[in-house]
């Protein structure tokens, strides 16, 4: 063995990805570690280290309601909120590894809890609550317009509609999807001051009620290949706006998901693939 690594401890992990959303998945339910955000900043570095959009980590639930507890980090070493990509992630690999032989199961995460149903060997269905407009109506009730849970941004000129999935989105609507400002624009909204813990930012183009294209810039990672709990925050701003039905296909740059929900006082569910790339070693 190299005597470089006699002092480090040898963590195990999967890398995995949602419509190419990827992660790599560490199981610390016997074994509880503490990674740094130096730490994760270098694993996530495509160049020299593993390459990946989040880490996600398994833990043991302290609650017996809950199966597992579910953490998400995002490339910076920043902890947030949610992911719903991830999450069909962190199922299939609880399957994969024997974690668990359910057919639905209910995880605790740093916000509402989330019930993911196997339907297939890797198709995953995913319960992601309710979609919350209150919070936006409290922090931004000087600029929230009418009926459209949305503000103004930019010198006035950019419409965003606001939603939490458990994390925070703002959602725009292009014409078209493939001209989208996606960078420029998202990163200028992301850091916006009445954002305190920034935000993810959608561009939508609704092709017709039941089918919408979408890019994501999101917060701290920049766009990705897809983003699940930003499309469901898409889909969601839709229905509560009238501008689509209640059953969504979206289409990412990584592939399409499925989104439902009957509106208002009922959860949103999210149906998607997710995938096994390689599983590997690190030393730490």
């Amino acid at each position: 063995m190299n005597l470089s690594y006699r002092n480090k401890k040898k963590i195990n992990f999967s890398k995995m990805h949602g419509l190419g959303n990827d992660f790599i998945i560490i199981n610390c339910i016997k074994n509880s570690f503490f990674l740094s955000s130096s730490t994760i900043k270098k694993l996530s570095n495509r160049h020299t280290g593993i390459g990946f959009d989040q880490l996600l980590l398994v833990e043991k639930s302290n609650n017996v309601a809950f199966d597992f507890h579910y953490r998400i980090f995002n490339s910076n070493g920043n902890e947030v909120e949610q992911c719903g990509n991830g999450a069909r992630c962190f199922g299939l690999f609880l399957l994969l590894k024997g974690l668990t032989n359910k057919k639905k199961i209910c995880v605790s995460t740093k916000t509402k809890p989330l019930i993911i149903e196997f339907i297939s060997h890797n198709m995953i269905k995913v319960n992601m609550n309710e979609p919350d407009f209150t919070y936006y109506k409290l922090l931004l009730s000087n600029i929230i317009l009418n009926n459209k849970f949305s503000i103004t941004l930019i010198d006035e000129n950019l419409i965003c509609s606001l939603v939490s999935i458990g994390n925070p989105h703002c959602v725009i609507k292009v014409e078209c999807i493939k001209n989208a400002p996606v960078k420029i624009i998202g990163k200028n909204i992301e850091k916006n001051s009445i954002f305190p813990k920034k935000i993810n930012v959608g561009f939508m183009q609704v092709v017709n009620k039941n089918y919408i294209k979408l890019r994501v810039y999101e917060r701290d990672v920049g766009e990705t290949q897809s983003c699940g709990s930003g499309a469901c925050a898409a889909v969601a701003i839709g229905i509560a706006q009238k501008i689509l039905s209640n059953n969504v296909e979206v289409e990412l740059l990584g592939g399409k998901l499925i989104i439902q929900w009957k509106g208002f006082g009922y959860p949103l569910y999210m149906i998607g693939p997710a995938e096994l790339i390689y599983d590997g070693y690190i030393h730490i």
